[in-house]
């Protein structure tokens, strides 16, 4: 991986086998898989309402066809769940505003070597090139983790434009690589100068709002105001879903998630956990990659986390999907995961859907999807195994390491392909499923973005202060 703070990427430089996993290259994309993201938005349309007749029909399409202001590039991550009845769905667990998935995706069209890299630059962000209110300046891609993917897409902005692209790490940390002058984004180039950027490409994650204010002069996908008002921020995204699934009233269509509680201080946590019968899943809001997550499944998990240290004030109570033994009780009744189909040894795991869209002048695409299963096979009960609860819930691929620098456990990544796809034990509709969930998820955050924005594009501070309750956070948001 090449951490140098600045570097220039020129036409020419894009070689497949650097911004994708070793063993996808080869894969071969499942033929269900195919011919989903081939069918097109109205096709997907007439199957998800002829399937959900509660449905209204209008409201379906003008949800895929209304293009959003600013989260115009999402992953959702799904879990395929049931309840004691049998009845599965998908539930969206959260919804990240800078996405990986592009390395993981095996080619729709073997002969296309770019594949999603291209259709997201093409259909997103060289759109937003053609804008009139554009500074005068130079293109970058912006990035503090996942070079694989981060490479790629600069690499391929450069074909597209036959513009030189500026790659600029800006790590999660006091940054001298970027600045912002009048609202344009400038960047430190090698030999020191600044050079004034007209559009970036954000793969910004960890805390992008301490380096990067929430909306700018500068073009750019996605803008921090998405991280904040949901895409990295996961109680502010559980007020959207419900605002949005108040204004869906009457449409049939809601964002389905766990029951979730935001805005939890830490004396109020056994509050909640009692009430969900103990067991339950904590989280710091602001976190990703799997960090600041903790799985409570008995008194010593909830001791353990109220003696630990915590950089942020307030948390997010919500509902713990686990087996059908050890779910939490909530006002929807217990869920409990589906998992892979079973090995040769009975065992079952945990495995979740990312799916990532985009979004353009003519509204959203399926981009790219793939699962990762959690390390270790689920339990039917809890004194039955010797793993922690969060190894056979955690299915993040990150690790964090000792320096501060993330590595991938990628054996765990299960891909789209005629192999693993098999495994996931899901079909046609629960893809078209999947894809309306994270539409509309999507969606949800963008309102609330566009909440947080006055018509003059100022961030409303004082409403968002109110709505997170968090000093901490508060002091983090640069402007």
């Amino acid at each position: 991986m090449d951490t140098a703070r600045h570097r220039i990427v020129r036409r020419g430089e894009y070689d497949m086998e650097q911004h994708f996993y070793p063993r996808v290259p080869n894969a071969q994309l499942h033929p269900l898989v195919r011919f989903f993201l081939q069918l097109g938005n109205e096709r997907l349309l007439a199957r998800y309402c002829h399937l959900h007749p509660e449905v209204d029909e209008a409201s379906v399409r003008g949800v895929f066809s209304e293009a959003p202001k600013f989260f115009q590039w999402a992953g959702a991550d799904l879990f395929h769940v049931t309840d004691p009845r049998g009845r599965r769905r998908f539930v969206v667990i959260e919804t990240n505003s800078s996405p990986s998935g592009q390395k993981s995706m095996p080619l729709l069209d073997p002969y296309a070597e770019q594949g999603g890299y291209r259709t997201l630059l093409e259909r997103t962000f060289l759109p937003m090139l053609r804008r009139r209110a554009l500074p005068r300046g130079e293109l970058a891609v912006l990035w503090d983790k996942n070079w694989m993917e981060v490479s790629g897409y600069a690499a391929v902005l450069a074909d597209l434009t036959d513009e030189p692209v500026h790659l600029v790490h800006v790590p999660d940390a006091e940054d001298t690589s970027i600045r912002f002058d009048d609202g344009v984004l400038h960047i430190r180039d090698s030999d020191d100068q600044w050079i004034p950027i007209r559009a970036a490409f954000r793969y910004v994650t960890q805390r992008p709002w301490t380096r990067i204010p929430p909306v700018s002069r500068t073009a750019m996908v996605n803008p921090v105001v998405a991280c904040l008002a949901g895409g990295r921020n996961k109680s502010l995204a559980s007020i959207a879903y419900d605002l949005y699934n108040a204004e869906l009233t009457g449409t049939g269509l809601a964002v389905r998630v766990p029951e979730t509680i935001p805005n939890v201080s830490l004396p109020e946590l056994p509050l909640h956990i009692d009430r969900m019968g103990g067991v339950a899943m904590v989280k710091v809001p602001y976190g990703n990659a799997g960090q600041g997550v903790d799985p409570i499944v008995c008194r010593a998990d909830l001791d353990a986390l109220m003696h630990k240290a915590h950089t942020y004030e307030r948390f997010l109570v919500q509902g713990l999907i686990g087996n059908t033994g050890w779910s939490s009780i909530t006002r929807e009744g217990r869920l409990f995961h589906v998992g892979t189909l079973p090995t040769k040894r009975g065992q079952m795991f945990v495995s979740d859907l990312r799916f990532m869209v985009g979004a353009g002048p003519d509204g959203f695409y399926p981009l790219a999807l793939y699962s990762r299963r959690a390390p270790a096979p689920l339990a039917r009960r809890l004194q039955d195994t010797e793993h922690t609860a969060w190894e056979m819930l955690g299915t993040n691929l990150s690790k964090r390491q000792d320096d501060g620098s993330f590595t991938t456990e990628p054996e765990r990544l299960m891909l789209m392909d005629s192999r693993d796809f098999n495994h996931l034990g899901i079909g046609l509709d629960d893809l078209v499923e999947a894809y309306v969930q994270t539409v509309l998820a999507t969606h949800a955050i963008d309102r609330m973005a566009q909440r947080l924005i006055t018509q003059k594009g100022r961030f409303r501070r004082r409403l968002f202060a109110s709505l997170v309750s968090d000093a901490s956070l508060m002091k983090e948001i640069c402007e």
